[in-house]
């Protein structure tokens, strides 16, 4: 089936939690994502810096480690 299960290596899954801050009266968003797989946790001070992680996630081949941001 094309039904992909969370223990495949080619998948992703995560619990996104976005809020806004306003820093000098500027709002500005910041984000935590959580890995259902491992409960893992990463904080993120921007959008952009979500998107860099997430772009170097979706390019990462199986088994190879994880960067931290």
């Amino acid at each position: 089936s094309g039904v992909m299960e969370p223990s495949q290596p080619n998948y992703r899954s995560y619990l996104l939690r976005l809020w806004r801050v306003s820093d000098d009266e500027r709002p500005a968003w910041r984000a935590v994502l959580k890995s259902s797989r491992t409960g893992e946790e990463v904080g993120f001070g921007s959008l952009d810096a979500l998107f860099q992680y997430l772009r170097s996630e979706a390019s990462l081949e199986p088994g190879e480690n994880e960067q931290r941001y």
